[in-house]
C-alpha cells in the first residue's frame, strides 16, 4: 500500500510541473501507459482506466456541448480530475487504520462530491454512472463531474467529518 501511495504522490508532483496546454494529453498518456503496462497491478489499472475513461468522456462532451471552450478549461478539468483521484486515494491511505464505518463515510463524501457537481448534466445516466454504480470499483465517481467544484466539495465534506 505504501508503494501505491508513493506512486500517486510522484504523479501528483509531476503533474504540478506541467504547462497549461499539455495537462490533458500528459495525464491521458500516463493513464493509458499504466493501463497497458504488464507490470501494473490490477488496482493501478482500474484507477487509471477510470482516469482514461473520465478524460475521454470530458473531451467528447466538451466538443459536443462546449465547442467554443478553451484548451485551458479542458486542462484545468483534467488537472482537477487527477487531483481529485489522488486526494481520494491519499485520504483512504491516511485513514487505513480507521474502522470500516468511518472509511465508508470517507468514500461517500467523495462519491457525493462527484455526483453532486455535474458539468454537462448528461441525461445518459447509464454511461455517466457506470463507475459510480459498480460496487467493486475503487473509483466510484460520476463521469459527468465538474472536477474543480468536486474537489472543493470533498475538502468541505472532510472538514465537516473531522
Amino acid at each position: 500500500m505504501k508503494r501505491l501511495f508513493l506512486t500517486f504522490a510522484l504523479l501528483l508532483a509531476m503533474s504540478g510541473s506541467m504547462n497549461a496546454q499539455q495537462v490533458y494529453y500528459e495525464l491521458r498518456q500516463k493513464a493509458k501507459a499504466i493501463v497497458n503496462a504488464p507490470s501494473s497491478n490490477a488496482t493501478q489499472k482500474r484507477i487509471n482506466q477510470f482516469k482514461l475513461d473520465a478524460l475521454d468522456y470530458l473531451v467528447i462532451k466538451m466538443r459536443e456541448e462546449m465547442p467554443d471552450s478553451t484548451v485551458t478549461f479542458l486542462d484545468s478539468q483534467a488537472f482537477a480530475l487527477n487531483n481529485f483521484v489522488l486526494y481520494y486515494l491519499q485520504t483512504l491511505v491516511e485513514n487505513d487504520n480507521q474502522p470500516a464505518a468511518f472509511k465508508e463515510k470517507l468514500i461517500k463524501i467523495f462519491m457525493d462530491a462527484s455526483i453532486s457537481n455535474p458539468l454537462f448534466y448528461d441525461s445518459d445516466k447509464e454511461l455517466v454512472l457506470s463507475y459510480f454504480a459498480d460496487g467493486n470499483n475503487l473509483t466510484r465517481f460520476s463521469l459527468d463531474t465538474d472536477w474543480r467544484r468536486a474537489i472543493l466539495a470533498a475538502h468541505a465534506g472532510l472538514k465537516r467529518l473531522k
